[in-house]
Order: structure tokens, then C-alpha cells, then sequence
């Protein structure tokens, strides 16, 4: 079964209170940041709260996934070696920031042996390639890095995000081409519904699996836009029946609500259904 990842939380790992309350958060996934969530100072102090937390706490079905420093600075080796080590069996991925090329996947690769790896994909060489990071035998997801990409680049905050469609496209299609999960950005004003609404339904329409978030307060919208609808489902099950159905009577297209239904729709129509049976076991 399809496993859902509508909604990604970013979770400071030097926050022992918030990683406590991620137990009853409608939350699809849940990445514990070391990075950017924790200030220099707090970095060895997060490690021993999250090694406590993952042992005290239940987080269900939840995939969880850690974001560990750059491979570049101080702290990053380290926290790989927490990663192979305390929270081995206790996480279900590695996110690795600022990845450049498959030379940077190899690197937590040979410290990390059996755990799947996820890379955040922000700056513009990590752009050019993507292709090539996608194809990497261990690689699992990738995570837009919009914020770090827009400062790596320059560009202005709009909310078509047009100066970001180059990256977000690229990213997309290696992520598709290779069969890899593809979340979507942040979106940084936390009051701001309609803006994150808009967002999330634009991601949702290009073809972004989930969306990343910063704030529980954002999870409600990002669940409901990343969902099927309830008349998407019943549309998907027609589609299928129809077509079954014309396949009995030797015909190679069906029509359903007036339209042509041939062999793919039917395959997005099961990737719909199968969106929609692991929304539901999330839910228990």
C-alpha cells in the first residue's frame, strides 16, 4: 500500500516539549531537524533530546525522518554516526541538506549503511543535477529547499512562485523519471491560509507528493489539498469499473461522464484510490 506524505512537519530536535506533542499531530510524516532548527550552541544537547525522545514517545504510523547538519560543518559527522548508531531501528530515513551531486549521497552512504536517504535539493547546482541525484541507488525522496534556493539565487518572493518553476521543475521530473517521493517547499507566513492553500494546491497540481511545513497551524490545509476528493474517488472507481467493463466486451477505450477513458487513466485512477486507502489508515 501506498504510504501518504500530504503533510512533512519540521521538528526542532532541541525542543523536547514540541517533540512530545508530535505524538497526537495529524502529521503524515515528521522530519527531526538538527540543522537549521538548532542554534550552534544547542547542536550536542539536540542529539541526546531526540535520542530520549524517540525512546520515550510513540509516534505510530508517522514516517520519521531526520535532517542532520551539513556534511560540511562540525556537527555532521557526528550526527551521521547517530544515525548508524542510538537512533538506528528508531528513524526511517536520513535527510541530507545542501546536496550538490551523488558524491555527497556516498559520503552518508558508506556511515550509514541500511537506512534510506533523503536529499534536500536547494541550491543551483543540486538543480542542474537532479537527474543525476535522482538515479542514486539509495535514494529514497527528495525536499525542495526553497528558502536556501531562493537565497542561493537571488530571487524575489511571488506567490505563483514563477522565479522558483525552473528548480521545482527540474527537481519534479528527475523525482518522477526515477520513482523517487518529491515534497514541496516551506511556506514561511504562518497565518497566511489562503497564501498556503494556494501554494499546496499549486504543488498538489504540478505533481509534488506532500508538502514540507513549519508550524502545526499549517497541517490541516496541507492534508486537505494533498487528498483526494471525495468526488475524485468516486470518479476513479467509475473509471475503473467502466473500463474493466469495456475490456469484457472486447474494447480497448471506455467512456465515462463523457469522456475517453483508456489504460492511463486507469492507472492514475488506481494511484488515487491507493492515496486515498493510506489517507484512511493514517486516520487508524
Amino acid at each position: 500500500m501506498a504510504r501518504a506524505y500530504r503533510s512533512v512537519l519540521y521538528m526542532p530536535a532541541a525542543n523536547p516539549r514540541a517533540m512530545e506533542k508530535a505524538q497526537q499531530l495529524p502529521a503524515d510524516a515528521i522530519i527531526f531537524d538538527l540543522e537549521d532548527a538548532v542554534a550552534p550552541a544547542a547542536k550536542i544537547a539536540a542529539r541526546e533530546q531526540l535520542v530520549a525522545a524517540l525512546e520515550a514517545n510513540d509516534y505510530g504510523p508517522r514516517l520519521l525522518i531526520l535532517r542532520i547538519n551539513g556534511l560540511d560543518t562540525e556537527w555532521g559527522s557526528e550526527d551521521m554516526r547517530l544515525c548508524a548508531g542510538p537512533l538506528a531501528g528508531k528513524i526511517h530515513a536520513v535527510l541530507i541538506p545542501k546536496v550538490n551531486g551523488t558524491a555527497d549521497l556516498d559520503r552518508v552512504a558508506e556511515i550509514i549503511p541500511d537506512m534510506p536517504l533523503w536529499a534536500m535539493m536547494e541550491t543551483p547546482l543540486g538543480m542542474l543535477n537532479a537527474s543525476d541525484i535522482a538515479t542514486h541507488p539509495r535514494l529514497e525522496g527528495m525536499v525542495m529547499g526553497t528558502n536556501d534556493l531562493a537565497k542561493e539565487t537571488g530571487s524575489r518572493f511571488r506567490a505563483d512562485r514563477l522565479p522558483m518553476q525552473a528548480g521545482l521543475g527540474l527537481c519534479l521530473l528527475a523525482a518522477k523519471a526515477h520513482g523517487r517521493i518529491i515534497l514541496d517547499g516551506v511556506f514561511n507566513a504562518i497565518q497566511d491560509e489562503d497564501g498556503l492553500r494556494f501554494e499546496c494546491e499549486q504543488g498538489r497540481d504540478m505533481g509534488f507528493d506532500g508538502k514540507t511545513l513549519i508550524h502545526p497551524a499549517q497541517l490541516a490545509i496541507a492534508n486537505d489539498s494533498f487528498a483526494p476528493t471525495a468526488e475524485e474517488i468516486d470518479l476513479a472507481r467509475r473509471q475503473i469499473e467502466g473500463f474493466e467493463q469495456a475490456l469484457t466486451e472486447g474494447k480497448a477505450v471506455a467512456v465515462v461522464d463523457g469522456k475517453i477513458v483508456e489504460n492511463l487513466h486507469v492507472e492514475t485512477a488506481r494511484k488515487t484510490l491507493d492515496r486515498a486507502e493510506a489517507i484512511a489508515a493514517m486516520a487508524g
